[in-house]
């Protein structure tokens, strides 16, 4: 096991209210390939933290990866309401870009 993912489970075992451990302990689930995992991570953190953007982009490509866009476009959608809610064009950009790929 990495050292970096047990650092953000402990930190997010710990209760941690950062949105940032949680979301990069979602993101370090997806690097080590263990995306089942990295999705449940991001769904729990859409659940503490729906205003928190960056999650929206990497979610909806994780559920691209896993071949459901149907979870894709409800996730990429809700991140637009969160980016726009933010002012984050960036964000909003991306979201928009992924979202016309789904068709």
């Amino acid at each position: 096991m990495s050292k970096r993912l047990e650092m953000l489970q402990r930190l997010v075992a710990s209760g941690s209210t950062d949105p940032f451990a949680r979301y990069g302990l979602a993101m370090e689930q997806r690097s080590l390939g263990d995306r089942e995992a990295a999705r449940a991570t991001f769904g729990e953190l859409r659940a503490q933290a729906p205003g928190y953007v960056p999650q929206y982009l990497m979610a909806a490509q994780l559920e691209v990866e896993l071949g459901d866009h149907a979870a894709a476009r409800v996730i990429g959608e809700a991140g637009l309401v969160a980016a726009r809610d933010k002012g984050d064009s960036h964000a909003l950009h991306e979201l928009e870009t992924l979202l016309a790929g789904l068709g």
